[in-house]
């Protein structure tokens, strides 16, 4: 019987250029690097521990920690934040020439600009519930999401209950957003208060998402194999981002799912699962 994965038993810290950064390696085979999303308290871990466990039977699972959050070097107004040089810098530490990408949110966000401006050293690009550098919506409603809203309270409170409400926002089915999980991130964010404080000052100083603007003519001519996947109940990032992003990709496919929120790879982890493996097997 194998024995389970556990965070403490692939957790790694990686010392690049610039940063130390944290991350969660399992598998031997294609590397695929999966990247979380924005929210206080966040890793890679917490983001993909149950998809670690079955694709780490195939292919070597790196799920990164940005810097920024965990353990990872912290990014400030006086540092700036470039997370695609982060992870630029963590593949050439890590001695990874090309690889697969998997992205959450900010995840698939950096991710996307990865392709953008690295293409060579992506094949494959997954993305879920992931925001997006391509055109201006159409559908969405202006303003922040009810999603958004919430993330930021919890940035601003890392209390419990506003753990508890962030979670429930993220999730279709609120049997996931437990009081464990809500305690969990809490404690998470918590651990590493002068990330919050760091994050709140570039989200206030309109700095977070600095240098990336629209991508649609670079992805236009991209030829990185690219499937979005987005949950129809997501009330985080619309999902007319991800038909934005297949709009502007030649070679790219959308999944979208029912009864999902914004965490697809969780609340619908085989299925995740099973479509990762077969779009980088087949592609």
């Amino acid at each position: 019987m194998t024995t389970p994965l556990t965070f403490t038993s692939t957790k790694k810290l990686i010392d690049t250029k610039d940063y130390r950064i944290q991350i969660n390696e399992a598998g031997s085979g294609h590397p695929v690097f999966m990247i979380h999303g924005t929210g206080p308290g966040a890793t890679g871990w917490s983001n993909f521990a149950p998809n670690i466990q079955t694709l780490s039977g195939k292919y070597r699972c790196i799920a990164v920690t940005m810097p920024g959050w965990g353990e990872s070097s912290p990014q400030s107004l006086e540092t700036g934040r470039d997370q695609v040089r982060a992870m630029v810098q963590l593949m050439d530490a890590m001695g990874i020439d090309r690889a697969a990408f998997v992205g959450n949110s900010m995840g698939g966000m950096i991710s996307l600009q990865m392709t953008a401006q690295y293409p060579e050293r992506v094949t494959h690009l997954i993305t879920m519930g992931s925001g997006t550098g391509v055109g201006a919506g159409i559908f969405t409603a202006g303003g922040l999401s009810e999603g958004m809203r919430v993330l930021v309270e919890a940035y601003t409170d890392p209390s419990p209950e506003n753990f508890k409400r962030l979670v429930q926002v993220m999730c279709y089915d609120s049997s996931n957003a437990t009081d464990e999980l809500a305690e969990q991130r809490s404690k998470a964010a918590w651990e590493f208060p002068e990330h919050n404080k760091n994050w709140l000052d570039l989200w206030h100083s309109g700095q977070a998402w600095a240098g990336w603007g629209d991508i649609t003519p670079t992805l236009q001519r991209s030829t990185v194999p690219t499937l979005a996947i987005h949950g129809r109940d997501d009330r985080t990032v619309h999902f007319e981002a991800s038909l934005r992003t297949v709009s502007a990709i030649p070679n790219s496919r959308m999944v979208l799912l029912n009864r999902c929120g914004h965490w697809a790879q969780l609340e619908h982890a085989d299925e995740f699962n099973r479509l990762v493996d077969d779009f980088i097997t087949n592609n």
